[in-house]
């Protein structure tokens, strides 16, 4: 009963997104275009690097070849400069591999959520006018979650060397389908939920504060962007923050997707909130006693 219930709800609220797309597809048009060119000027670039690079690395059986297998600190590292969803892809890659146990996925996936830092750097540093600023950002978001890692078990488990007998053509097609289909789930699920909130912005009056928050939840990218219209320098940040330690809807629709498991999805939602209040804790001290 619960299950139709949640079908029929989900259905009604899908038809009425329907109509209204249509009633408005010039509106939608345009946000799509323009969230399209966001996506492919700013994020496709590093991200799809990143992630062929990453999966190559793997493919050529990286934690094979060095000394000490530590398979959460190759996680942590490579999320780390990858931005996310990539820690997802990267602990389900090793899970597949059988490089991971289950229960070290469940760890590794806590705190491996990071900002892209050239995104951080970037962009955001538009938005804030302070490079001080987002650098005290990046190094909190780095530290909470590298807090969180020294509080978990550091599994080092063993594997069988075994050398690739595959081509590096083939390895090399293998790695970009892959990252090519993380980005697309990335990218068609950011699209969705931003044009979600482009609908709902448009049909309510919102002051900045609710109108950046609601952005936000539906969407990261649309909400870091949408706190130029707060004056208040302190609030934008708070905004930023928040967005990219937790994760909006979107986020976690990807990071769902690319895990297919609800047990570890759990697991990200609680390093989710575990991080977000280390990060403010965190910022709050480098901001008192770091000039």
């Amino acid at each position: 009963m619960i299950k139709t219930s949640k079908t029929i709800t989900l259905l009604v609220t899908l038809i009425i997104l329907l109509v209204l797309f249509f009633i408005n597809s010039s509106y939608i048009i345009y946000n799509f275009l323009d969230y399209t060119k966001l996506f492919y000027t700013k994020l496709f670039p590093v991200s799809f690097i990143f992630f062929i690079f990453s999966s190559l690395l793997i493919e050529y059986k990286l934690l094979e070849i060095l000394p000490i297998n530590i398979s959460s600190l190759y996680v942590f590292l490579l999320s780390m400069i990858s931005g996310f969803p990539s820690g997802a892809k990267y602990t389900k890659e090793l899970l597949d591999k059988n490089y991971i146990s289950y229960s070290s996925a469940k760890e590794i996936i806590l705190f491996s959520h990071f900002p892209n830092p050239l995104f951080l750097l970037g962009p955001i540093n538009t938005i804030i006018k302070d490079t001080s600023t987002c650098i005290k950002l990046l190094i909190s978001i780095i530290l909470s979650n590298f807090i969180i890692f020294l509080f978990c078990k550091k599994e080092k488990k063993s594997i069988n060397k075994t050398s690739s007998s595959n081509s590096f053509s083939y390895i090399l097609n293998k790695s970009i389908i892959s990252s090519f289909k993380t980005i697309l789930i990335i990218y068609g699920t950011s699209i969705f939920f931003y044009l979600i909130s482009s609908i709902i912005t448009k049909y309510f009056s919102l002051n900045s504060y609710l109108y950046v928050l609601l952005c936000g939840i539906f969407d990261l990218t649309k909400g870091v962007f949408s706190t130029v219209i707060i004056n208040n320098i302190n609030i934008r940040i708070i905004f930023i923050l928040l967005f990219i330690s937790f994760g909006s809807i979107s986020i976690h629709m990807q990071v769902k997707s690319i895990l297919n498991d609800n047990s570890l999805y759990k697991s990200f939602i609680k390093g989710r909130i575990i991080s977000t209040i280390l990060v403010f804790i965190i910022f709050i001290i480098l901001c008192k006693f770091v000039p």
